[in-house]
């Protein structure tokens, strides 16, 4: 599941205006990691009852494929590993004893093989930063292009990889996992095509994204049936079809422009009313011909009520709204840092926690990805039930994503933040304990919850940075979370050399280390969130008692402010935050 696509629901349900005050109401989330606010786009949003709904269909329907053939496909790296292997790439950096002895996989070769996963994992993450100011300063057609692009470049690199003089592999790689970012985020943004439906096209997105994995898991089984006469080169020229697919689509058919959110329609409808009358009105001296411009403007006026109706279902999404509301109240931290600079945030606790875990679980993923065939070779002594382990993870990574898809929405939404974070504890520690037993059915076990972890956690930290630092600085907390967790994953090629030369080639040490060291974090992160919880959530009592009494006695003071002043929560206090926010965030620092 992806990293963001939690947050487009929640913040398309935010009612704001592009003209008004920019309170923390009306804040629309950017992933630009630049800016706090979202940079004026060369055109502005079109709303989805502006576009022929065949038309919007053809957009979603795109999307999914091209997300299910190119947004994730380079994490399906254990299934291409194989076949690397096989057609000797790497194998010059092998010694003369390894070739002698004619070992399946060498140190080196391993190592190399390994580093290309690795950047392109990083690069996934860190070019979440660039990806973010590209769509937000030139909208998701320039985002779908420029992913293309990469794309293509990739598979290019990666087809003729054998017959050049310098090593391609890994740039080949990167670019592939480059290009992915860029058409799986600026389609996001097509879930306002149908906003009743938003919740069903993101899942359809996601599921794409989850899936995509097993591209290369197809590209292996047709290698082994073709006796290994279908080759990387013949493969990646095919696969060239992909981003052409995705490139004439951006072209023909893909907005320019993101679609309003249902927050911008509903604005949409309550500013319409106020259109009407125009003050050039009063230069006209004929009345009968201002009241026919006016019932113009009136029938206009209606018809677009009209169709934004039709799309949300009610004219001013009151039931999706109260959903939403009811989903901050459930989850206990909601609001916890709003209202206070990315920098104040970054200091907190709440983002070094939540930093460290995101870094441990990460490397731990990639790390089990990227070496889950050596791992359970060395543990069964087998290299042949070691390789039967890797075909079942290889289906199981993509069928576990899409699977768990509407549980993850399920549990994000009903459950508290602390309940969530404890189930990724646990489910993380069991995993890891599962991953050191030399056992049949401890693989087949490891394996099944890696693969249904692996999107819960992944969704689960987009969703706290949601909760917790709010919309306005999302672009640069959480940005900032995933580059750091990115970067630090260059580290497991320090765990490859370790787990061969430290430790000769036995995988429990550094697995014993990132699971102990991911459950010691695992344990502060939750015990914290679970006492700031009950602290928001007295204050949360505290202040609707407040506003009971205020409510009863509206002529009563409270330390000098009258009751009705002290009002509504969400008041801007006129600094750009909702002073409820602010004295949230404030309680939060206790």
């Amino acid at each position: 599941m992806s990293l963001t696509e939690r947050l487009t629901t929640m913040e398309e349900y935010q009612p704001w205006s592009r003209e008004g005050s920019p309170d923390s109401r009306h804040r629309k989330m950017s992933f630009n990691p630049v800016g706090t606010w979202t940079p004026a786009t060369f055109e502005e949003p079109v709303g989805a009852f502006e576009v022929p709904k065949w038309k919007r269909i053809v957009q979603v329907f795109a999307a999914v494929i091209y997300c299910l053939f190119a947004a994730g496909v380079v994490f399906g790296y254990a299934a291409i590993k194989p076949v690397l292997i096989k057609e000797g790439v790497y194998r010059d950096k092998c010694t003369t004893q390894e070739l002698e002895d004619g070992v399946p996989v060498c140190y080196q070769q391993e190592l190399r093989l390994n580093f290309m996963f690795t950047v392109a994992a990083v690069s996934t993450n860190v070019v979440a930063l660039p990806v973010g100011t590209i769509l937000d300063r030139f909208g998701p057609r320039v985002s779908g292009i420029l992913g293309s692009i990469f794309i293509t470049v990739g598979a290019l690199l990666f087809a003729f990889a054998a017959e050049l003089p310098v090593d391609t592999y890994i740039p080949g790689y990167l670019f592939m996992a480059l290009g992915g970012p860029f058409i799986f985020i600026s389609s996001f943004q097509l879930s306002n095509t149908f906003p009743q439906y938003s919740g069903l096209i993101l899942a359809l997105l996601t599921g794409a994204f989850d899936t995509s994995s097993a591209i290369f898991l197809f590209y292996r089984l047709i290698y082994q049936a073709t006796g290994d006469d279908f080759s990387p080169k013949k493969f990646f020229l095919i696969y060239l079809i992909v981003p052409a697919y995705i490139l004439s689509v951006q072209i023909f058919f893909m907005p320019s422009t993101s679609y309003k959110t249902v927050g911008e329609l509903v604005a949409h409808v309550e500013e319409s009313a106020s259109e009407i009358v125009h003050d050039s009105d009063d230069e006209i001296e004929d009345e009968s011909v201002v009241r026919q411009l006016q019932d113009a403007r009136r029938v206009h006026r209606d018809s677009v009520v009209s169709e934004i109706t039709v799309l949300l279902g009610t004219r001013d999404a009151t039931e999706q709204t109260q959903k939403e509301e009811a989903k901050k109240n459930i989850s206990g931290v909601w609001g916890a840092l709003h209202g206070r600079s990315a920098a104040e945030q970054i200091k907190s606790p709440w983002f070094i926690l939540i930093t460290l875990f995101t870094v441990l679980q990460m490397t731990r993923i990639n790390y089990f990805v990227a070496t889950i065939r050596s791992q359970y070779t060395y543990l069964f002594g087998s290299l042949d039930k070691a390789v039967e382990i890797n075909n079942f993870f290889d289906a199981a990574l993509p069928l576990g994503g899409v699977i768990s898809i509407p549980f993850i929405g399920l549990i994000l939404d009903n459950t508290s933040t602390t309940f969530c974070l404890s189930l990724l504890v646990t489910l993380a520690t069991t995993i890891g304990v599962l991953g050191v037993i030399p056992q049949t059915w401890a693989a087949y076990a490891n394996v099944c919850l890696f693969t249904l972890y692996r999107p819960l956690y992944y969704t689960a930290v987009s969703d706290y940075a949601a909760k917790v630092f709010g919309f306005a600085t999302f672009g640069k907390v959480y940005g900032l979370i995933i580059c750091l967790a990115g970067l630090l994953n260059f580290s497991q090629s320090a765990l490859d050399a370790a787990t061969h030369d430290i430790f000769h080639g036995d995988p429990l040490p550094v697995n014993v280390i990132l699971l102990s060291s991911a459950l010691l974090v695992g344990i502060a992160l939750v015990g914290f969130v679970y006492k700031k919880s009950h602290k928001i959530y007295r204050f949360n009592i505290e202040e609707e008692a407040e506003e009971a009494r205020e409510t009863l006695m509206p002529g009563a003071k409270s330390n000098g402010v009258a009751a009705r002043d002290y009002g509504a929560i969400g008041a801007s206090n006129g600094n750009g935050s909702s002073g409820g926010e602010e004295e949230r965030g404030r309680r939060s620092r206790a």
